[in-house]
């Protein structure tokens, strides 16, 4: 590929001889890059501060019994206390054929508001227990810190263990004793500890770092609870969404507890996956209001652009007409208009993306330096594909802002040129 050399130098020739007015020009596209990823970076460092203070596994669904039956069914009164069982589970998992996952939940202190006494040695504390199974980890929204968690051998043998959050730890243990093959007691009753675990769930971490994990059906067993199931956590099969899962398995529940389909106050339930859902839709109004702020004032960067290149022509028409009385052709009278002002616009708007991600970058690693961001604005970013697609914005901008000027340099009459003053 051959460059021209000789028309580069006439771009800069050209640019050189007005500085103040390319720069000043070049300023309202550099500015429109520059916000554009400043504010995708920003609200991509809210998303990332969002996203990661919802557990790990964000389609779950959580349905329990909030209350009694209102409408008479089937000729049962109402009033009647309708109860979640262990073996709902394998029906669930048996009949409902939406549901990929199901395990039932007990706890104790959690929905009484008083947390069972426990004890160390002489160091104690009140901390809510949870049951829960293997493989729940991310359900939890945990990391195991220390350890092991919960596996399947603990959940069928019923084995009296524990994994125990950081600030029970701290609390219950002195600074440089393993908790690891220590033995707890919770309210008299003795469990070892196998794992420490640190909450990922912003905003509630405190509180859930203060809770005791043990295997459910050993928690149902020692804390006199083998006649119901707290609650149940369900996850949808691959695809589909909890929604679903989720109206399925409380159809399924109201058949088989035979309450009436209009008896809506019966089963209780929190769909994550909508919640989820609805923060997704709200970073992408985001989005799409940065594009247009930013699209916005690059458009405006381009006009201005495009009406320094009509200047450009008026003061060149005598060198234009010579051109083309010489042989020029419009479509290289064309490309030469068009070739300035895409450089233009390029080189402004590279270097609002470049200064834009250093100034990214430089917060992130602030950020990161003091803790990896706090609550709501974790490491702010903007991939490749967003860069790519900004500057295919940069040169379309550089085109459109180019027509028109250069239709009018084509349009030249070169007999009326040679003679313009």
């Amino acid at each position: 590929m051959i460059i021209d050399t000789e028309k580069w130098q006439e771009i800069f020739k050209t640019l050189g001889q007005h500085k103040l007015r390319t720069s000043l020009t070049a300023f309202g596209v550099f500015w429109g890059i520059f916000m554009l990823t400043v504010l995708l970076g920003a609200g991509k460092g809210l998303e990332n501060g969002v996203i990661e203070g919802f557990p790990r596994v964000t389609n779950s669904v959580y349905i329990w019994i909030q209350g009694t039956t209102q409408v008479p069914y089937q000729g049962l009164p109402i009033g009647r206390q309708i109860r979640l069982e262990a073996a709902d589970v394998k029906a669930i998992q048996d009949n409902v054929p939406s549901v990929s996952f199901i395990r039932g939940q007990n706890s104790v202190g959690i929905w009484d508001g008083t947390p069972p006494y426990t004890k160390y040695k002489d160091k104690n504390g009140t901390f809510y227990v949870q049951g829960t199974h293997a493989g729940m980890t991310n359900i939890n929204s945990m990391r195991i810190i220390e350890g092991r968690s919960i596996n399947e051998t603990d959940d069928n043998e019923r084995r009296k263990v524990a994994i125990i959050g950081t600030r029970v730890e701290t609390q219950l243990f002195d600074e440089g004793v393993n908790p690891l093959g220590e033995n707890i007691t919770i309210s008299g009753i003795s469990f070892t500890v196998i794992g420490v675990f640190k909450s990922l769930a912003d905003g509630n971490q405190q509180q859930e770092e203060e809770k005791i994990y043990i295997p459910n059906d050993t928690l149902r067993y020692a804390f006199n609870q083998v006649g119901w199931v707290g609650s149940f956590v369900v996850i949808p099969q691959p695809g589909l969404h909890a929604r679903i899962a989720e109206q399925d398995v409380k159809k399924y529940l109201a058949e088989i507890k035979k309450v009436s389909p209009d008896d809506v106050g019966v089963f209780g339930s929190f769909n994550l996956q909508n919640e989820f859902d609805k923060i997704q839709g709200l970073f992408t109004g985001i989005e799409v209001f940065s594009w247009m702020v930013a699209i916005g004032t690059i458009m405006a960067g381009a006009i201005g652009v495009g009406n320094i290149m009509l200047i450009v022509v008026k003061e060149r028409t005598r060198e234009i007409g010579l051109r083309k009385a010489l042989g020029a052709t419009p479509t290289s009278i064309v490309a030469m208009i068009v070739q300035e002002s895409i450089f233009i616009t390029a080189i402004a708007g590279y270097m609002g993306l470049v200064v834009g991600v250093f100034l990214l970058e430089g917060v992130s690693n602030v950020l990161e330096a003091s803790g990896g961001g706090s609550g709501m604005f974790r490491r702010p970013e903007v991939d490749f594909g967003t860069a790519i697609s900004a500057l295919v914005v940069l040169v379309i901008s550089g085109f459109l802002a180019s027509l028109m000027p250069a239709a009018k340099a084509a349009a030249v009459n070169p007999i009326v040129a040679l003679q313009d003053e």
